[in-house]
Protein backbone atom coordinates (compact mmCIF):
# COMPACT_ATOMS: atom_id res chain seq x y z
CA UNK A 1 0.00 0.00 0.00
CA UNK A 2 2.84 2.35 0.82
CA UNK A 3 4.46 1.69 -2.55
CA UNK A 4 1.25 2.56 -4.38
CA UNK A 5 1.01 5.85 -2.48
CA UNK A 6 4.62 6.64 -3.29
CA UNK A 7 4.06 5.89 -6.98
CA UNK A 8 0.95 8.05 -6.98
CA UNK A 9 2.84 10.91 -5.42
CA UNK A 10 5.69 10.48 -7.90
CA UNK A 11 3.28 10.74 -10.83
CA UNK A 12 1.75 13.88 -9.38
CA UNK A 13 5.19 15.41 -8.90
CA UNK A 14 6.04 14.83 -12.57
CA UNK A 15 3.00 16.78 -13.73
CA UNK A 16 3.12 19.45 -11.02
CA UNK A 17 4.41 22.93 -11.78
CA UNK A 18 5.42 25.21 -8.99
CA UNK A 19 3.04 28.18 -8.69
CA UNK A 20 4.33 31.71 -8.87
CA UNK A 21 5.64 33.29 -5.64
CA UNK A 22 2.52 35.46 -5.43
CA UNK A 23 0.16 32.46 -5.69
CA UNK A 24 2.25 30.54 -3.17
CA UNK A 25 1.92 33.43 -0.74
CA UNK A 26 -1.86 33.53 -1.25
CA UNK A 27 -2.10 29.77 -0.67
CA UNK A 28 -0.09 30.11 2.56
CA UNK A 29 -2.35 32.85 3.83
CA UNK A 30 -5.43 30.84 2.88
CA UNK A 31 -4.07 27.69 4.53
CA UNK A 32 -3.51 29.61 7.75
CA UNK A 33 -7.14 30.74 7.72
CA UNK A 34 -8.27 27.18 6.96
CA UNK A 35 -6.31 25.89 9.94
CA UNK A 36 -8.25 28.22 12.23
CA UNK A 37 -11.92 27.68 11.32
CA UNK A 38 -14.82 28.85 13.45
CA UNK A 39 -16.60 26.36 15.70
CA UNK A 40 -19.78 26.96 13.70
CA UNK A 41 -18.07 25.96 10.45
CA UNK A 42 -16.63 22.79 11.98
CA UNK A 43 -20.06 21.82 13.31
CA UNK A 44 -21.59 22.40 9.88
CA UNK A 45 -18.80 20.36 8.29
CA UNK A 46 -19.51 17.43 10.63
CA UNK A 47 -23.27 17.70 10.21
CA UNK A 48 -23.24 17.77 6.41
CA UNK A 49 -20.65 15.03 5.96
CA UNK A 50 -22.12 12.63 8.52
CA UNK A 51 -25.69 13.10 7.26
CA UNK A 52 -24.51 11.96 3.83
CA UNK A 53 -24.63 8.40 5.20
CA UNK A 54 -27.63 7.27 7.22
CA UNK A 55 -25.87 4.27 8.83
CA UNK A 56 -23.00 6.50 9.95
CA UNK A 57 -25.23 9.31 11.22
CA UNK A 58 -27.32 6.86 13.25
CA UNK A 59 -24.30 5.26 14.92
CA UNK A 60 -22.75 7.64 17.48
CA UNK A 61 -19.54 5.64 17.86
CA UNK A 62 -18.93 5.37 14.13
CA UNK A 63 -19.94 9.00 13.54
CA UNK A 64 -17.36 10.10 16.10
CA UNK A 65 -14.59 8.10 14.40
CA UNK A 66 -15.50 9.41 10.93
CA UNK A 67 -15.69 13.01 12.18
CA UNK A 68 -12.25 12.78 13.79
CA UNK A 69 -10.75 11.22 10.66
CA UNK A 70 -12.22 13.98 8.49
CA UNK A 71 -10.86 16.73 10.73
CA UNK A 72 -7.41 15.16 10.91
CA UNK A 73 -7.28 15.06 7.14
CA UNK A 74 -8.37 18.69 6.88
CA UNK A 75 -5.52 19.70 9.18
CA UNK A 76 -3.01 17.51 7.31
CA UNK A 77 -3.90 18.96 3.93
CA UNK A 78 -3.98 22.59 5.12
CA UNK A 79 -0.66 22.15 6.96
CA UNK A 80 0.92 20.74 3.79
CA UNK A 81 -0.36 23.74 1.83
CA UNK A 82 1.19 26.02 4.44
CA UNK A 83 4.57 24.33 4.08
CA UNK A 84 4.61 23.64 0.34
CA UNK A 85 1.88 25.74 -1.32
CA UNK A 86 0.15 24.02 -4.21
CA UNK A 87 2.32 20.90 -4.14
CA UNK A 88 0.85 17.38 -4.28
CA UNK A 89 -0.04 16.08 -0.83
CA UNK A 90 0.63 12.43 -0.11
CA UNK A 91 -2.36 10.59 1.42
CA UNK A 92 -2.16 10.35 5.19
CA UNK A 93 -3.44 6.97 6.32
CA UNK A 94 -3.16 7.85 9.99
CA UNK A 95 -4.27 5.63 12.87
CA UNK A 96 -7.70 7.28 13.09
CA UNK A 97 -8.37 6.78 9.38
CA UNK A 98 -7.34 3.13 9.59
CA UNK A 99 -9.63 2.70 12.58
CA UNK A 100 -12.45 4.26 10.57
CA UNK A 101 -11.87 1.78 7.73
CA UNK A 102 -11.97 -1.11 10.21
CA UNK A 103 -15.13 0.12 11.90
CA UNK A 104 -16.92 0.72 8.59
CA UNK A 105 -16.27 -2.89 7.63
CA UNK A 106 -17.31 -4.23 11.02
CA UNK A 107 -20.57 -2.30 10.73
CA UNK A 108 -21.23 -4.13 7.46
CA UNK A 109 -20.69 -1.04 5.29
CA UNK A 110 -18.87 -1.05 1.97
CA UNK A 111 -16.83 1.51 0.06
CA UNK A 112 -19.99 3.45 -0.85
CA UNK A 113 -19.90 4.82 2.71
CA UNK A 114 -16.76 6.74 1.70
CA UNK A 115 -19.03 9.18 -0.10
CA UNK A 116 -18.69 11.18 3.12
CA UNK A 117 -15.19 12.07 1.94
CA UNK A 118 -16.51 13.49 -1.33
CA UNK A 119 -19.15 15.45 0.56
CA UNK A 120 -16.50 16.69 2.97
CA UNK A 121 -14.36 17.77 0.04
CA UNK A 122 -17.27 19.76 -1.38
CA UNK A 123 -17.94 21.52 1.93
CA UNK A 124 -14.25 22.30 2.44
CA UNK A 125 -13.90 23.51 -1.16
CA UNK A 126 -16.81 25.90 -0.74
CA UNK A 127 -15.06 27.37 2.31
CA UNK A 128 -11.75 27.58 0.42
CA UNK A 129 -13.46 29.47 -2.40
CA UNK A 130 -14.78 32.00 0.13
CA UNK A 131 -11.27 32.40 1.52
CA UNK A 132 -9.81 32.85 -1.97
CA UNK A 133 -12.19 35.74 -2.72
CA UNK A 134 -11.18 37.33 0.57
CA UNK A 135 -7.49 37.12 -0.37
CA UNK A 136 -7.59 38.73 -3.83
CA UNK A 137 -9.97 40.29 -6.30
CA UNK A 138 -7.59 40.03 -9.26
CA UNK A 139 -9.20 37.68 -11.85
CA UNK A 140 -5.91 36.19 -13.03
CA UNK A 141 -4.75 35.52 -9.48
CA UNK A 142 -8.11 34.01 -8.51
CA UNK A 143 -8.03 31.73 -11.53
CA UNK A 144 -4.56 30.41 -10.77
CA UNK A 145 -5.15 30.20 -7.02
CA UNK A 146 -8.35 28.16 -7.41
CA UNK A 147 -6.95 26.00 -10.22
CA UNK A 148 -3.81 25.01 -8.30
CA UNK A 149 -5.72 24.42 -5.07
CA UNK A 150 -8.42 22.36 -6.78
CA UNK A 151 -5.89 20.06 -8.42
CA UNK A 152 -4.06 19.45 -5.14
CA UNK A 153 -7.24 18.89 -3.13
CA UNK A 154 -8.84 16.56 -5.69
CA UNK A 155 -5.72 14.47 -6.07
CA UNK A 156 -5.35 14.25 -2.31
CA UNK A 157 -8.95 13.06 -1.83
CA UNK A 158 -8.56 10.52 -4.66
CA UNK A 159 -5.42 9.18 -3.03
CA UNK A 160 -7.08 8.97 0.38
CA UNK A 161 -10.07 7.11 -1.03
CA UNK A 162 -7.82 4.65 -2.84
CA UNK A 163 -5.86 3.99 0.35
CA UNK A 164 -8.95 3.60 2.56
CA UNK A 165 -10.63 1.32 0.02
CA UNK A 166 -7.55 -0.91 -0.04
CA UNK A 167 -7.54 -0.99 3.75
CA UNK A 168 -11.24 -1.90 3.81
CA UNK A 169 -10.59 -4.76 1.40
CA UNK A 170 -7.88 -6.06 3.74
CA UNK A 171 -10.30 -5.76 6.66
CA UNK A 172 -12.95 -7.72 4.74
CA UNK A 173 -10.46 -10.54 4.23
CA UNK A 174 -9.61 -10.58 7.92
CA UNK A 175 -13.25 -10.38 8.87
CA UNK A 176 -13.99 -13.68 7.17
CA UNK A 177 -11.69 -15.35 9.67
CA UNK A 178 -12.91 -13.38 12.65
CA UNK A 179 -15.06 -15.26 15.19
CA UNK A 180 -16.16 -11.96 16.76
CA UNK A 181 -17.50 -10.86 13.40
CA UNK A 182 -19.49 -14.09 13.04
CA UNK A 183 -20.90 -13.50 16.50
CA UNK A 184 -21.98 -10.00 15.55
CA UNK A 185 -23.51 -11.26 12.31
CA UNK A 186 -25.61 -13.82 14.16
CA UNK A 187 -26.82 -11.23 16.65
CA UNK A 188 -27.74 -8.83 13.87
CA UNK A 189 -29.83 -11.54 12.23
CA UNK A 190 -31.75 -11.83 15.49
CA UNK A 191 -32.06 -8.04 15.87
CA UNK A 192 -33.29 -7.64 12.30
CA UNK A 193 -35.97 -10.31 12.72
CA UNK A 194 -34.48 -12.61 10.08
CA UNK A 195 -36.00 -16.09 9.72
CA UNK A 196 -33.65 -18.12 11.93
CA UNK A 197 -33.64 -21.24 14.02
CA UNK A 198 -33.43 -19.50 17.37
CA UNK A 199 -32.34 -22.65 19.20
CA UNK A 200 -29.46 -23.17 16.78
CA UNK A 201 -28.40 -19.52 17.03
CA UNK A 202 -28.72 -19.62 20.81
CA UNK A 203 -26.46 -22.68 20.94
CA UNK A 204 -23.84 -21.01 18.73
CA UNK A 205 -23.92 -17.84 20.83
CA UNK A 206 -24.09 -19.65 24.17
CA UNK A 207 -27.02 -17.48 25.22
CA UNK A 208 -30.71 -18.33 25.58
CA UNK A 209 -33.50 -16.12 24.22
CA UNK A 210 -36.17 -17.72 26.39
CA UNK A 211 -35.69 -15.66 29.55
CA UNK A 212 -35.81 -11.91 30.20
CA UNK A 213 -33.06 -9.65 28.87
CA UNK A 214 -31.40 -6.40 29.85
CA UNK A 215 -29.27 -4.88 27.09
CA UNK A 216 -26.45 -2.39 27.48
CA UNK A 217 -24.09 -0.50 25.21
CA UNK A 218 -20.61 0.29 26.53
CA UNK A 219 -18.63 2.72 24.43
CA UNK A 220 -16.07 5.50 24.31
CA UNK A 221 -15.74 8.38 21.86
CA UNK A 222 -12.15 8.95 22.91
CA UNK A 223 -9.70 7.62 20.28
CA UNK A 224 -7.07 6.59 22.83
CA UNK A 225 -9.32 4.30 24.86
CA UNK A 226 -8.30 0.80 23.86
CA UNK A 227 -10.21 -2.45 23.87
CA UNK A 228 -8.97 -3.59 27.29
CA UNK A 229 -10.58 -0.78 29.36
CA UNK A 230 -13.92 -1.26 27.59
CA UNK A 231 -13.81 -5.01 28.07
CA UNK A 232 -13.02 -4.44 31.74
CA UNK A 233 -16.13 -2.26 32.09
CA UNK A 234 -18.20 -4.98 30.41
CA UNK A 235 -16.83 -7.58 32.83
CA UNK A 236 -17.49 -5.36 35.85
CA UNK A 237 -21.03 -4.68 34.62
CA UNK A 238 -21.69 -8.42 34.35
CA UNK A 239 -20.34 -9.02 37.84
CA UNK A 240 -22.35 -6.15 39.30
CA UNK A 241 -25.65 -7.57 38.03
CA UNK A 242 -24.70 -11.12 38.96
CA UNK A 243 -24.67 -12.46 35.39
CA UNK A 244 -22.48 -15.53 34.85
CA UNK A 245 -22.96 -15.84 31.10
CA UNK A 246 -23.65 -12.49 29.41
CA UNK A 247 -23.77 -12.17 25.65
CA UNK A 248 -21.06 -9.76 24.50
CA UNK A 249 -20.60 -8.48 20.95
CA UNK A 250 -17.70 -6.36 19.69
CA UNK A 251 -19.64 -3.82 17.65
CA UNK A 252 -16.50 -1.79 16.88
CA UNK A 253 -13.14 -0.89 18.35
CA UNK A 254 -14.82 1.59 20.66
CA UNK A 255 -18.22 -0.07 21.27
CA UNK A 256 -19.47 -3.21 22.99
CA UNK A 257 -23.03 -4.54 22.92
CA UNK A 258 -24.09 -6.81 25.74
CA UNK A 259 -27.11 -8.62 27.14
CA UNK A 260 -27.58 -10.13 30.59
CA UNK A 261 -30.41 -12.50 31.37
CA UNK A 262 -32.78 -12.95 34.28
CA UNK A 263 -31.35 -10.30 36.57
CA UNK A 264 -33.40 -9.61 39.68
CA UNK A 265 -32.87 -5.86 39.71
CA UNK A 266 -30.51 -3.21 38.46
CA UNK A 267 -28.58 -1.23 41.05
CA UNK A 268 -28.12 2.07 39.23
CA UNK A 269 -25.70 3.39 41.83
CA UNK A 270 -23.50 0.34 41.34
CA UNK A 271 -23.74 0.72 37.57
CA UNK A 272 -22.64 4.33 37.87
CA UNK A 273 -19.63 3.27 39.90
CA UNK A 274 -18.71 0.75 37.22
CA UNK A 275 -18.94 3.38 34.48
CA UNK A 276 -16.95 5.93 36.46
CA UNK A 277 -14.15 3.42 36.96
CA UNK A 278 -13.15 4.21 33.36
CA UNK A 279 -13.66 7.98 32.97
CA UNK A 280 -13.81 7.95 29.16
CA UNK A 281 -16.36 5.13 28.98
CA UNK A 282 -20.14 5.44 29.07
CA UNK A 283 -22.91 2.89 29.61
CA UNK A 284 -26.43 3.02 28.14
CA UNK A 285 -28.94 0.50 29.50
CA UNK A 286 -32.27 -0.67 28.12
CA UNK A 287 -35.21 -1.89 30.18
CA UNK A 288 -35.66 -5.54 31.10
CA UNK A 289 -38.05 -7.39 28.79
CA UNK A 290 -38.87 -11.08 28.12
CA UNK A 291 -38.23 -13.32 25.14
CA UNK A 292 -36.64 -12.65 21.78
CA UNK A 293 -38.75 -9.52 21.30
CA UNK A 294 -37.49 -8.29 24.65
CA UNK A 295 -33.94 -9.02 23.46
CA UNK A 296 -34.50 -6.70 20.49
CA UNK A 297 -36.48 -4.08 22.36
CA UNK A 298 -33.99 -3.68 25.20
CA UNK A 299 -31.13 -3.29 22.69
CA UNK A 300 -33.06 -0.66 20.74
CA UNK A 301 -33.65 1.23 23.97
CA UNK A 302 -29.96 1.04 24.88
CA UNK A 303 -29.02 2.40 21.45
CA UNK A 304 -31.59 5.18 21.82
CA UNK A 305 -30.06 6.09 25.18
CA UNK A 306 -26.57 6.06 23.66
CA UNK A 307 -27.66 8.36 20.83
CA UNK A 308 -29.31 10.69 23.32
CA UNK A 309 -26.17 10.95 25.48
CA UNK A 310 -24.03 11.48 22.39
CA UNK A 311 -26.36 14.02 20.83
CA UNK A 312 -26.48 16.04 24.04
CA UNK A 313 -22.73 15.57 24.65
CA UNK A 314 -23.70 14.50 28.13
CA UNK A 315 -20.96 14.17 30.75
CA UNK A 316 -22.98 11.46 32.51
CA UNK A 317 -21.19 8.11 32.59
CA UNK A 318 -24.34 6.02 32.79
CA UNK A 319 -27.99 6.36 31.85
CA UNK A 320 -30.87 3.96 31.46
CA UNK A 321 -33.70 4.24 28.99
CA UNK A 322 -36.07 4.86 31.87
CA UNK A 323 -34.02 7.95 32.74
CA UNK A 324 -34.29 9.56 29.32
CA UNK A 325 -37.41 7.99 27.83
CA UNK A 326 -39.52 11.13 27.87
CA UNK A 327 -36.83 13.13 26.11
CA UNK A 328 -35.97 10.37 23.68
CA UNK A 329 -39.49 9.67 22.54
CA UNK A 330 -39.95 13.31 21.63
CA UNK A 331 -36.85 13.33 19.45
CA UNK A 332 -36.40 9.91 17.94
CA UNK A 333 -38.16 6.73 18.93
CA UNK A 334 -41.59 6.53 17.33
CA UNK A 335 -42.17 2.90 18.40
CA UNK A 336 -41.14 3.74 21.94
CA UNK A 337 -43.46 6.72 21.85
CA UNK A 338 -46.39 4.46 21.02
CA UNK A 339 -45.57 2.16 23.93
CA UNK A 340 -45.07 5.06 26.33
CA UNK A 341 -48.29 6.82 25.32
CA UNK A 342 -50.38 3.68 25.58
CA UNK A 343 -48.84 2.63 28.90
CA UNK A 344 -49.24 6.11 30.37
CA UNK A 345 -52.63 7.17 29.01
CA UNK A 346 -54.48 3.91 28.51
CA UNK A 347 -58.01 4.64 27.26
CA UNK A 348 -57.40 8.39 27.55
CA UNK A 349 -55.18 8.21 24.47
CA UNK A 350 -58.21 7.78 22.20
CA UNK A 351 -60.61 9.88 24.25
CA UNK A 352 -62.06 13.23 23.24
CA UNK A 353 -59.60 16.05 22.48
CA UNK A 354 -61.65 18.12 24.93
CA UNK A 355 -60.46 15.87 27.75
CA UNK A 356 -56.86 16.11 26.52
CA UNK A 357 -57.01 19.90 26.49
CA UNK A 358 -58.63 19.99 29.91
CA UNK A 359 -55.91 17.82 31.47
CA UNK A 360 -53.08 19.86 29.94
CA UNK A 361 -54.68 23.11 31.01
CA UNK A 362 -55.26 21.76 34.51
CA UNK A 363 -51.60 20.72 34.82
CA UNK A 364 -50.41 24.04 33.39
CA UNK A 365 -52.57 25.76 36.02
CA UNK A 366 -50.63 23.91 38.74
CA UNK A 367 -53.61 21.59 39.29
CA UNK A 368 -55.90 24.47 40.24
CA UNK A 369 -59.37 23.71 38.88
CA UNK A 370 -60.64 27.30 39.21
CA UNK A 371 -57.66 28.71 37.30
CA UNK A 372 -58.01 26.00 34.63
CA UNK A 373 -61.72 26.83 34.26
CA UNK A 374 -60.92 30.48 33.63
CA UNK A 375 -58.39 29.52 30.95
CA UNK A 376 -60.94 27.23 29.30
CA UNK A 377 -63.78 29.78 29.59
CA UNK A 378 -65.91 27.23 31.40
CA UNK A 379 -67.23 26.51 34.87
CA UNK A 380 -65.10 24.95 37.60
CA UNK A 381 -67.63 22.12 38.05
CA UNK A 382 -67.27 21.27 34.36
CA UNK A 383 -63.51 20.96 34.76
CA UNK A 384 -63.96 18.73 37.82
CA UNK A 385 -66.46 16.54 35.96
CA UNK A 386 -64.06 16.10 33.06
CA UNK A 387 -61.20 15.28 35.42
CA UNK A 388 -63.35 12.58 37.04
CA UNK A 389 -63.81 11.06 33.58
CA UNK A 390 -60.06 11.29 32.98
CA UNK A 391 -59.33 9.49 36.23
CA UNK A 392 -61.51 6.57 35.13
CA UNK A 393 -59.66 6.30 31.81
CA UNK A 394 -56.10 6.55 33.13
CA UNK A 395 -54.24 3.39 34.22
CA UNK A 396 -52.83 5.29 37.23
CA UNK A 397 -54.23 8.24 39.20
CA UNK A 398 -53.41 11.56 37.59
CA UNK A 399 -51.85 13.01 40.74
CA UNK A 400 -49.29 10.16 40.77
CA UNK A 401 -48.36 10.57 37.12
CA UNK A 402 -48.65 14.26 36.24
CA UNK A 403 -45.41 14.72 34.28
CA UNK A 404 -45.75 11.51 32.28
CA UNK A 405 -49.38 12.26 31.37
CA UNK A 406 -48.48 15.77 30.25
CA UNK A 407 -45.59 14.53 28.09
CA UNK A 408 -47.70 11.78 26.54
CA UNK A 409 -50.50 14.21 25.67
CA UNK A 410 -48.00 16.69 24.23
CA UNK A 411 -46.51 13.87 22.17
CA UNK A 412 -49.96 13.16 20.74
CA UNK A 413 -50.29 16.80 19.76
CA UNK A 414 -46.83 17.15 18.27
CA UNK A 415 -47.15 13.94 16.27
CA UNK A 416 -50.41 15.15 14.83
CA UNK A 417 -52.39 12.25 16.30
CA UNK A 418 -55.12 14.59 17.38
CA UNK A 419 -57.01 16.10 14.48
CA UNK A 420 -58.44 18.72 16.75
CA UNK A 421 -55.19 19.63 18.48
CA UNK A 422 -55.67 23.32 17.84
CA UNK A 423 -59.36 23.46 18.59
CA UNK A 424 -60.52 25.70 21.37
CA UNK A 425 -62.90 24.17 23.91
CA UNK A 426 -66.24 25.80 23.53
CA UNK A 427 -67.46 27.76 26.54
CA UNK A 428 -69.69 25.62 28.75
CA UNK A 429 -71.92 26.71 31.54
CA UNK A 430 -73.34 24.43 34.22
Amino acid sequence: MQNSHANCTTILCVTWREPSPRIQELIRRGAWLALNPSREWLEEFDRVTLNASGPIARDPGLASVVARSNRINLVHFASSMLQTPGAPVEPDLNAETLRMARDLVRRGLDASALEVYRIGHNVAWRRWTEIAFELTSDPAELHQLLDVSFRSATEYVDGMLAGITAQMQAEYSELKRDDAAERRELVELVLNGAPINRHDVAARLGYSFEHSHTAAVVWSDEPNVGATPLDRVVEQFSQAVGSQRPLIVVASAGTRWMWVGNIANLDHERMREVAESTPDAQIAIGTTAPGIEGFRRSHTEALTTQRMLTRLRSPQHMASFADIEMVALLTENSTGADDFIQTTLGALATASPVLHTTVLTFIDAECNASRAARSLFTHRNTVLHRLETVQRLLPRPLEQNLIEVAVALKALQWRGDRAAADEQVAPTRT
